[in-house]
């Protein structure tokens, strides 16, 4: 009797301490901290949830991101709606550049006795729309160098920082080398053929011209997936299709510069007269021993007074 006694009492203690150890229940008037909110409908289903609401019954919309996906989840913990969950599943792949927006046309290039000629409009064009009108699309590498780009203008800007990035380091070596011709073509062709191979390519066709002064003139064509080749006269574009049949027809390494800016202009004239995406106004660029020198915006003298452009259609048939 006396353990059991003794067995009453200890538990008795225990029963009094547990109940000393529990914190007050707080009175219905008091202000107590609410873990789950119920927020006002206009607010919860908006982008500004709060973190501590529970799951509400329209979960996997995209508004909805910020909504715990259980009411047990953690606090700030994120719910992903369910076109993210078809996405992040493999459903498609990672999309990059797939369709160039803002571009420019064709690039000319020619060989001449002294050096070579490089030749484009000033036109971005957004789709068909003629909307950027000052774009220059000609840029100077160095002393002997020049590239000019058709395709996708910021991609071309990408690729400009490049060789502006590779310029100064070739300046802070110091070492009386700077890049031929050549080598910044076979640069560019890594470039290319190294994003092609990332499924991101740069949405261009290059064109790089120079002078060395061990192997002469330099003449070269960079594809937008790495393709390349040189020649005498290289085009891009449609430059490819109306302009390098007079090149093949005219162009000779020997001819004088005045030969050659004259076949360059009617080279620009004809493409002017059929590419629907071009514009009269033009930069002509020349390198020779001299070094680069890049002329001012020009017009090209047009004749519209052709008979032929009266009544185009005069004898079309069926025709009205």
């Amino acid at each position: 009797l006396s353990k059991t006694r003794g067995c009453t009492h200890v538990v008795a203690r225990r029963r009094r301490g547990r109940q000393k150890a529990r914190l007050p229940e707080p009175r219905s008037g008091a202000a107590a901290m609410i873990p789950h909110c119920q927020l006002p409908s206009h607010i919860a289903t908006g982008p500004h949830v709060s973190p501590f609401v529970s799951s509400p019954s329209h979960a996997g919309r995209a508004e909805d991101l910020h909504v715990p996906s259980s009411g047990s989840s953690a606090p700030f913990s994120v719910a992903p709606s369910a076109d993210h969950a078809e996405a992040s599943a493999g459903a498609e792949p990672r999309k990059h550049t797939t369709y160039p927006y803002v571009t420019g046309n064709s690039v000319l290039a020619i060989k001449y006795k002294d050096g070579v000629l490089m030749a484009a409009d000033m036109l971005g064009a957004y789709g068909s729309t003629k909307r950027y009108k000052s774009v220059q699309r000609i840029l100077r590498v160095n002393d002997t160098t020049i590239v000019g780009a058709s395709g996708e203008i910021s991609d071309f800007q990408y690729i400009s920082n490049l060789l502006d990035e590779l310029m100064t380091q070739d300046f802070c070596y110091d070492d009386g080398c700077t890049m031929t011709p050549k080598e910044v073509h076979a640069y560019l062709c890594r470039v290319m053929y190294n994003r092609r191979n990332k499924m991101d390519p740069l949405w261009n066709s290059l064109v790089v011209a120079g002078v060395d002064k061990t192997s002469g003139s330099f003449v070269g064509s960079v594809g937008m997936l790495g393709t390349s080749y040189t020649d005498s006269h290289v085009a891009t574009s449609f430059g490819n299709h109306l302009s390098r049949p007079l090149f093949r027809e005219f162009q000779r390494d020997d001819m004088s510069l005045e030969e050659a800016v004259s076949l360059m202009q009617e080279a620009l004239r004809v493409l002017f007269y059929r590419d629907k995406t071009s514009i009269n106004k033009y930069v002509l660029a020349k390198v020779d021993s001299s070094g680069v020198a890049i002329s001012k915006p020009f017009a090209l003298d047009t004749k519209w007074d052709l008979k032929a452009f009266v009544n185009p259609s005069k004898h079309a048939v069926g025709s009205w």
